[in-house]
């Protein structure tokens, strides 16, 4: 869902502390939700995310918000448009609104936030995930993910999967 921040009111302070969050287990990642359009009045939505070692993000392209990433630990190659980024600890990059991006986690595995305007990437992250059992990565699964319903859920919330 895309939000209008226009006309939103101005929101009070929000304090999320270390260690809360909804976590959420998003295919191999944790996701925790430290930021919602509620707590924002739509202006952000930020989620940290734990991705292991391998760990890769298809191409795609977000029609509804621009998409900033920090990296907190770890590493990760991105490739942002025609530009790639092998990005550390303490790199930020920022991903406009319809230019397509994808990236794969380094050997040390990745913990990042993902910073997305206009906010409503996060509901994208609930209709994709489940509730964590722990905030841990998931355990292993060799199950492959149903491309079809991912597509499907990404459309709805204007994400596009690219080829």
């Amino acid at each position: 869902m895309t939000h209008d921040t226009s006309t939103a009111p101005t929101p009070g302070p929000a304090v999320v502390p270390t260690g809360e969050g909804d976590a959420r287990w998003w295919f191999g990642a944790l996701a925790v939700i430290k930021a919602t359009a509620a707590d924002t009045g739509g202006r952000m939505a930020i989620v940290e995310v734990t991705e292991p070692p391998g760990a890769e993000a298809p191409l795609h392209v977000h029609r509804r918000e621009d998409e900033a990433f920090w990296i907190l630990e770890g590493d990760a190659t991105f490739e942002v448009g025609d530009v790639t980024v092998e990005a550390r600890a303490g790199d930020y990059l920022f991903g406009p609104r319809d230019v397509p991006h994808r990236y794969t986690v380094g050997e040390a595995g990745c913990r990042m936030l993902f910073i997305c305007t206009p906010a409503g990437f996060e509901d994208l992250v609930i209709a994709m995930s489940t509730p964590a059992g722990s905030r841990t990565l998931p355990p292993p699964s060799d199950e492959e993910p149903d491309f079809g319903m991912v597509a499907a859920i990404g459309e709805a919330y204007g994400c596009e999967l690219l080829p």
